[in-house]
């Protein structure tokens, strides 16, 4: 373009448009200056107010993409750079610099603006793909590069675990001494082969050996804190099961299970990796492998096992606590022997029916098996024949159970290698033993009295009020013959030794006023004192307490029976005070005390003394109040324990430390609750030393020491208690008749009517006698302490006027004053909440009939010829079961809804 056709220069607001123009390949109005003319580097960036020739923010955008790239000048557009504008420096609207350098990651994207700059583009968005991809393919190629074929056989043992008695010395070295027996594929049942492939993994023999949906769930619940969960294919499993050296549940250990798992799938066969599996795997009872396995549920080589207990067997690989028959209540409370027997059944019938579906069973042969089989007794390790195997299962509940305090479950339990220490006295543990058996051996005769003294079982555990440790327990005969530990769980109900809890809670909130609202009456309460009267009328009718006759949901009456049919107290109302009531153990008055307290005051009262509500029965009858509730002796001594300790409740344990080759795992800390206030808790303790001193119990006392207790009997006579307690040691004892037979069907608690060639057998008689013997023993050579003395509590509820004597001319006599009951506030401010009504006596109408005569009977202590009123059961069904167990399983000492 020659010179003389240039136009006129533009106005410098030209902007936008003389880009355009320029763009477009129109004159400028500016001449283009050669490169490098305008000399100041500033000069790029437009700070000389010049304009690029480029055009705009597009050619800007070129000339940054162009990144170092160096173009000829353009003749026509005199050059790369441009003259400075008539407007001078600082006018131009600027230009992007071409500074020779290319960017590798164009982020955020240069010539972008606003939210557009941090968009990236696909080939950002390609290009980090692969190299992520390439990333983990890289990984996973070390990884797998990295792992090994696991060898079942270098992992074939475990580690004893030494437990220590209270003193630190050893009691015993177990848990190692069931090792993994190694048997060949060819010596593995086809059918137990086909079990686990029918129940665990159906495509084992096509699939690749890994589920990513398994390992995507265990990551998953990882994440959020969760247990991880197992792997989903056999192979996963065996993998999982032969790495014992690392059993820590992290994301890097399910990584490499990952890995090690693929290497597996692509390197071994089949074959042996259900050889490897079935004998890695842990089936319970410390077997460890199918082999082990066979030996302890059935006592026979593994070839030599049929299909139904192949299938049992493989129910057992999806968690032994809860599929082994024998149960494990030390472990959880829901795996009762009951529950587990039924969980075992359903799955071994689940998994015949999976093996028919999928063509591994003929349908005929199937049939052959529509029960359990055969099991053997669960103890077959000489070293914890006795007492020894109830403790060890104890101690090894306590760890599991608390595991995230101790921080060892069951699988790193049963790798062993931990040091033990328990809380069980030597002493106290020989010394009760012995009293069982002497008490046993001088009474109980089953070839003599074969209808009457079979299936006699007894139960004991004391507790240390100080603290809560379990001193000793009782279990059975020997662990190794009878596998329920008796101490912890039995089935079978308290009876009268539920009483004190009901006398405190009327001492700790007080009883309803008839004469109000149920809402005003559950907040304005009289707090009672053991002075106060209450009937002991034998058939007497249970009230509300706004007037009204008790009745179920039939619209029966209940009138409550007295032990022997007998009424105490004078008639016509037969009133005694419940000092009277708990020494002679009347039922009739505890009944009713509990209806006016509240049962929901009763259960909160035995729950805050260390019973689990999970034990407890309902309270929608009025025997709520004596005993059909079954908590384990090991609770039952620890409540009475909370007595003991001026209402300072203490937890029942029976570990206080754990070690191992790094040192302390674990270290109990003695944690108090005040249940009760002293003044309630002193107050029942002094009422319980009357029932030893002059009322049922008197077989418990030690010359010399203070000792408060109760007995109880229960309906029909199926099981007798004694607890008591001194200051410096509670104990309960246990007695009842039940089968240990498994073989025998819906077994359920036996009368002991003629038991020890005895009428019938009450807490007075042998379970007293035990106490007695084991007491006098385990306190030897302890000082005797005496219970503090109570201060006065409550009023005396339903005092009756004193009537006045006629006075005669030789003698004047004032009459007696009126004993009112006054309101007093509870001993803690109760939290008004629905419960059962119920009444004072005097709303009784005795004379009016109806009602279901039943109750339990108890013939009373042998030296007084006192009375330890039984259960009274329901006027209609009974409210629990009469089987072994309640089916909630949370008597135990670890079980229970609320621990």
């Amino acid at each position: 373009m020659s010179e003389h056709r240039r136009k006129p220069p533009q106005p410098q607001e030209g902007g936008r448009a003389a880009a355009r123009r320029g763009q477009s390949g129109l004159p400028s109005g500016r001449r283009a200056a050669p490169r490098g003319a305008t000399g100041s580097p500033s000069d790029a960036y437009g700070s000389g107010g010049e304009e690029s020739t480029y055009g705009g923010r597009a050619a800007a955008r070129r000339a940054t993409q162009g990144g170092g790239r160096r173009r000829a000048p353009d003749p026509g557009r005199g050059g790369r750079r441009a003259a400075p504008g008539p407007g001078g420096p600082g006018r131009g609207r600027g230009r992007v610099e071409d500074t020779g350098r290319k960017r590798i990651i164009d982020y955020p994207r240069a010539g972008k603006y606003g939210w557009h700059r941090w968009v990236p583009s696909w080939k950002l968005v390609s290009g980090l793909s692969l190299a992520f991809l390439a990333s983990l393919v890289a990984i996973a190629g070390v990884g797998y590069a990295l792992v090994s074929v696991p060898n079942v056989q270098l992992t074939a043992t475990a580690q004893n675990n030494v437990y220590y008695w209270s003193d630190g010395s050893e009691m015993v070295a177990t848990g190692g001494e069931t090792n993994r027996q190694i048997i060949s594929l060819a010596q593995i049942p086809q059918e137990m082969q086909n079990a686990v492939i029918s129940q665990e993994n159906k495509t084992f023999r096509t699939d690749s050996g890994i589920d990513p949906k398994g390992i995507a769930r265990a990551m998953f619940n990882m994440a959020r804190g969760g247990d991880t969960q197992g792997g989903s294919t056999i192979t996963q499993q065996y993998v999982k099961n032969a790495m014992l050296d690392d059993q820590s549940q992290t994301v890097s250990r399910k990584f490499k299970e990952l890995f090690v798992s693929i290497k597996v799938g692509a390197s071994v066969s089949k074959d042996k990796i259900m050889e490897g599996y079935l004998n890695s795997a842990y089936y319970g009872r410390n077997a460890y492998g199918i082999q082990a396995a066979a030996r302890a549920y059935f006592n026979k080589d593994a070839i030599d096992l049929d299909a139904g207990e192949c299938a049992f067997l493989a129910s057992t690989l999806k968690g032994a606590t809860y599929f082994d028959p024998a149960g494990a209540v030390n472990i959880d409370s829901a795996a009762t022997p009951e529950a587990n027997r039924k969980r075992a059944l359903r799955q071994q019938q689940d998994t015949l029916d999976k093996m028919v579906e999928y063509g591994h069973l003929d349908p005929a042969e199937r049939d052959k098996f529509p029960d359990l089989p055969k099991i053997q007794n669960p103890r077959f390790n000489t070293a914890l024949s006795g007492q020894i195997g109830y403790l060890v299962d104890l101690a090894n509940g306590y760890i599991v159970s608390h595991s995230k305090e101790t921080g060892i479950n069951q699988d790193l339990l049963q790798q062993g290698g931990y040091s033990i220490y328990t809380t069980f006295d030597k002493k106290k543990v020989k010394a009760l033993e012995a009293a069982v058996k002497k008490v046993s051996k001088e009474n109980i005769d089953p070839k003599k009295r074969p209808t009457k003294d079979t299936h006699v079982q007894f139960g004991g555990a004391s507790v240390d009020p100080a603290t809560g440790a379990i001193k000793a327990t009782y279990g059975g005969v020997d662990a190794t013959k009878h596998f329920t530990n008796n101490a912890d769980e039995t089935g079978a109900q308290v009876g009268s030794t539920f009483k004190p809890f009901v006398l405190a809670a009327a001492m700790t909130w007080g009883v309803r006023d008839p004469d109000l609202g149920e809402t005003q009456a559950q907040d304005e309460r009289t707090v009672v004192s053991p002075k106060s009267l209450y009937s002991g009328k034998n058939d007497l009718k249970i009230k509300n307490y706004d007037g009204s006759v008790w009745q179920n949901e039939k619209g029966e009456e209940w009138l409550q029976e007295n032990d022997g049919k007998e009424s105490l107290g004078d008639a016509p109302k037969y009133m005694i005070d419940l000092r009277y009531a708990m020494q002679k153990s009347a039922n009739s008055a505890f009944v009713q005390l509990g209806m006016d307290v509240g049962l929901d005051k009763v259960k909160e009262a035995a729950v805050a003394a260390g019973l689990r509500e999970g034990s407890l029965a309902g309270t929608g009858f009025p025997s709520f109040s004596i005993g059909i509730s079954d908590p384990s002796a090991i609770r039952m001594a620890g409540s009475y324990a909370t007595f003991a300790a001026s209402g300072k409740q203490r937890e029942p344990f029976s570990v206080t430390k754990v070690t191992s080759k790094n040192g302390t795992v674990f270290e109990h800390e003695v944690q108090t609750k005040q249940a009760f206030t002293s003044k309630v808790a002193d107050n029942v303790t002094d009422v319980l030393k009357t029932v030893v001193e002059k009322g049922t119990g008197t077989n418990a006392q030690l010359p010399g020491r203070d000792v408060a207790g109760k007995t109880g009997t229960t309906d029909d006579n199926k099981s007798a208690w004694f607890v008591g307690y001194t200051p410096q040691l509670s104990t309960a004892i246990t007695m009842f008749r039940y089968p240990d037979d498994e073989k025998i069907k819906n077994r359920t608690f036996l009368p002991m009517y003629g038991t020890g060639d005895q009428e019938s057998i009450h807490g007075a008689s042998f379970p007293s006698e035990i106490w007695h013997d084991y007491m006098a023993e385990a306190l030897k050579n302890q000082p005797a302490e005496k219970f503090p003395t109570p201060e006065d509590i409550g009023e005396v509820v339903n005092a009756e006027p004193t009537p006045s004597p006629t006075p005669s001319p030789s003698e004047t006599e004032e009459p007696s004053p009126t004993p009112t009951p006054t309101k007093g506030k509870p001993e803690k401010s109760p939290t008004p909440t629905a419960s059962e009504t119920c009444t004072q006596w005097w709303k009784c109408d005795d004379t009016t009939t109806g009602g279901t005569d039943i109750g339990g009977t108890d013939v009373g202590g042998t030296d007084t010829g006192g009375t330890d009123g039984g259960v009274s059961s329901s006027p209609t069904a009974s409210p629990t079961d009469d089987t072994r167990g309640n089916g909630n399983g949370s008597g135990g000492l670890f079980g229970g809804s609320t621990g």
